[in-house]
């Protein structure tokens, strides 16, 4: 099947004074799988908005699947084929299997629904499309997350979908269901139907997509075919400076160790642990879905409880029965959660960065306010956390300026160890470079790090060491020459351990 499935065309809007995009196009050919990317900002979620009818275009033309239209609202962007998945999945929880299926489209006899049609339909569909055995009646708040995606693509097929556009749909999946859902969507583009898949997971990128188009400062800079072009030369065009410059180096000496972790162990998760970090160093570490290294962090800071070892901070021995006493301990945690557990959301960026540290702001037990703003002003500065005042709700920021205040919160508490669990996950490369960045600065300024990724190029890339755990034992320690993404892949995967001393 050939021609364009969307030609949108010279697509400008302004938000006021901001221009969100200038004269920007997006292609995509019919029974393709073409990847949107960029920064945050860039101006992706814009255009995306414009083809779902959410926004009107200041100017520029759009065509679907051969029709020219002059206006779009989301019902009739729906009729023209065009579905959207996001990544909420905006499912009710209390409806079952068939009725988020068909819901707004239900099957009827003459006024009278077809709950029976709608179960056996949405079965087939699934069975057909996925080669899953799913009920029609399972209620939606007891699938999986990967189930509720499959779901939502159901939906768009049982209205005859003839494009697709997902939005990071693999930011909550584990490896099995995203290659699963991989293989749907290859299926679906031997249909002749298109997609437009959106992530920030440029490894996702290159194996799935036939043309991507690269978006900076609210146009496109390019197309280019994943085949011909390197990861790199993407990234590249995305941040408009060299790859190269992604992982800032360090150049100062590490002190002596600050953090040492002995004989460790959790009953089913992992044992007999051991490892320092020192000061100044970022030490990675990582490790497959299972293999206890997310237990073993939640012990460090106190969430859960070791059955043995000892964990040492600056020569003192610590056993954290809660997060609490982590934090008088001078460690910090930022989780990979940060909606959940890293920020709350419906408060401020003021008081998400000092709600623990509140006691460094206080005078005669009273907080000073003008004390604790301009400490929050200058982390908004330093960490350039994209907000128009410190009065505005974290809800209302993207994900990697969340991420920013989330660590803010545990710069203005001035720790000792930063233990970072998934720290630049769904967030854009610009964002991530200046991550990086300020870790480097908190390294430089005496902090031990302790940086947990499933990125194994960004462990190579960034720390200074690493360690892979494999079915909750220490598989490998890596540095220099040995500090190499194939081989943590093979450590993690369980081969022979490869050792370096540092």
């Amino acid at each position: 099947m050939s021609g364009l499935a969307i030609d949108m065309t010279g697509i400008s809007k302004a938000f006021g004074p901001v221009k969100a995009l200038v004269d920007a196009d997006l292609r995509v050919a019919r029974g393709t799988i073409h990847g949107l990317v960029g920064q945050n900002g860039a101006g992706k979620s814009t255009i995306i908005k414009v083809l779902a009818g959410i926004l009107k275009p200041d100017s520029g033309r759009i065509t679907i699947n051969g029709t020219r239209v002059e206006s779009l609202t989301p019902a009739s962007v729906e009729r023209l084929g065009v579905h959207f998945i996001h990544q909420e999945r905006l499912l009710v929880p209390t409806a079952t299997v068939a009725e988020a299926v068909f819901l707004n489209y239900e099957l009827r006899f003459g006024p009278f629904l077809r709950p029976g049609a709608m179960k056996r339909r949405a079965e087939e569909l699934i069975r057909t499309h996925f080669g899953l055995e799913l009920p029609g009646d399972t209620l939606v708040r007891d699938l999986t997350t990967a189930q509720q995606k499959i779901v939502q693509i159901t939906r768009a097929l049982a209205q005859e979908a003839k494009v697709l556009v997902l939005d990071e749909p693999t930011a909550a999946l584990v490896k099995r269901e995203v290659d699963s859902l991989f293989a749907v969507l290859r299926n679906l583009r031997a249909q002749g139907i298109a997609v437009i898949f959106i992530s920030h997971y440029m490894q996702e990128i290159e194996d799935l997509c036939d043309e991507v188009t690269v978006m900076r400062n609210g146009t496109d800079v390019g197309v280019v075919r994943p085949g011909e072009t390197s990861i790199d030369e993407i990234v590249s065009m995305m941040i408009a400076r060299d790859v190269g410059e992604m992982f800032p180096r360090r150049s100062h000496a590490l002190g002596a160790p600050v953090l040492r972790v002995e004989g460790l162990s959790q009953a089913g998760h992992f044992r007999n642990v051991s490892f320092e970090v020192r000061a100044g160093e970022v030490l990675g570490i990582t490790g497959l879905l299972g293999s206890g290294v997310k237990e073993l962090v939640e012990c460090l800071f106190g969430l859960e409880q070791p059955d043995a070892g000892s964990v040492t901070i600056d020569g003192e021995v610590r056993r954290f029965a809660n997060p609490g006493r982590a934090v008088q301990g001078r460690m910090a945690l930022v989780p990979e959660d940060r909606r959940a557990h890293g920020v709350a959301t419906d408060m401020s960026v003021r008081d998400n960065i000092t709600i623990a540290s509140l006691d460094r702001y206080m005078t005669r037990g009273f907080v000073s306010r003008a004390r604790e703003n301009e400490a929050v002003d200058g982390f908004i500065r330093e960490l350039s956390i994209k907000t128009p005042h410190r009065d505005q709700l974290v809800r209302n920021l993207s994900g990697g300026n969340q991420q920013k205040v989330a660590l803010a919160k545990w710069l203005s508490c001035q720790s000792r160890v930063y233990v970072l669990d998934e720290p630049t996950v769904a967030v854009d490369v610009g964002a991530k470079v200046e991550i990086y960045t300020l870790l480097n600065r908190l390294a430089a300024e005496g902090a031990a790090i302790l940086f947990l990724s499933s990125d194994l190029l960004e462990i190579a890339g960034f720390c200074d060491r690493a360690l892979v755990v494999y079915r909750g034992t220490l598989n490998g320690e890596f540095a220099g020459e040995t500090l190499d993404s194939d081989l943590l892949l093979a450590a993690a995967s369980g081969a022979r351990a490869q050792r370096k001393e540092a």
